[in-house]
């Protein structure tokens, strides 16, 4: 399974979407509710202001930001995968005051107006695109000026550290032994490969300045195995 292969990454997500939420608790133990959480506690979202979520899976996060700019803002998610989006559209129902949309879109290429929105975040995301520089962009392009966004992911650890081996074993002792019990051990397993590919802090902070972002900063959670790359157009 192949991470920079779009239509690899769509099917991945269609084919875990019913268990991707229990998946990502249990893989986790939930903290990945308080590192969305503190995502957002960085970017400070308020009421009024228009935001976007890409790659917004089965919606969490997007839900989260529109509780946070309700009553007279907006909050826009987009996912290339239909079933994830399927079920955020069902979540959104049981919370039908939230002033949340939907799309189905590519984060490449959103078709989206230039400087529309005050905010965005992408969560697990940016490393399954197939060209994350050209997404970092797609992102600058939507942001008005002097808009906010931040990107959560694993973070790519320095080889041979600690953290490291750390992180490789969670992945092939702990993360992709579970995935396996319940029939996804392929759709797990290429995490580790995924990482090896994906940019670390400091070279998403370059690509993130030559994309047009005017202050960037990457900062780590989870004792260095997760990062939050903190952007301002």
């Amino acid at each position: 399974m192949r991470s920079d292969n779009p239509g690899s990454v769509e099917n991945l997500f269609d084919a875990v979407a019913q268990n991707y939420d229990p998946l990502n608790d249990v893989f986790s133990f939930g903290l990945h509710r308080v590192w969305k959480r503190q995502l957002l506690i960085w970017l400070q979202p308020v009421d009024g202001e228009s935001w976007l979520d890409l790659c917004c899976g089965t919606g969490d996060l997007a839900l989260a930001l529109a509780r946070c700019v309700r009553p007279n803002g907006s909050v826009l998610g987009i996912d290339s995968a239909e079933q994830p989006l399927s079920i955020a559209k069902k979540r959104a129902l049981n919370a039908s005051w939230l002033p949340i949309s939907w799309q189905k879109g590519d984060a490449l290429d959103t078709g989206l107006s230039s400087n529309q929105f005050d905010g965005a975040v992408m969560a697990y995301g940016l490393r399954n695109l197939a060209d994350p520089s050209l997404g970092l962009k797609e992102l600058r392009r939507l942001l008005k000026k002097s808009g906010r966004a931040g990107i959560l992911d694993f973070n790519r650890t320095e080889e041979g550290s600690l953290s490291a081996q750390f992180q490789r074993l969670y992945l092939r002792r702990f993360v992709v032994p579970v995935a396996a019990q319940v029939g996804f051990r392929e759709h797990y397993a290429y995490l580790e490969e995924s990482l090896k590919r994906f940019p670390n802090g400091s070279v998403q902070e370059s690509l993130a300045l030559e994309a047009g972002f005017e202050a960037v900063s990457y900062r780590t959670l989870a004792g260095g195995q997760m990062g939050a790359l903190l952007l301002q157009a």
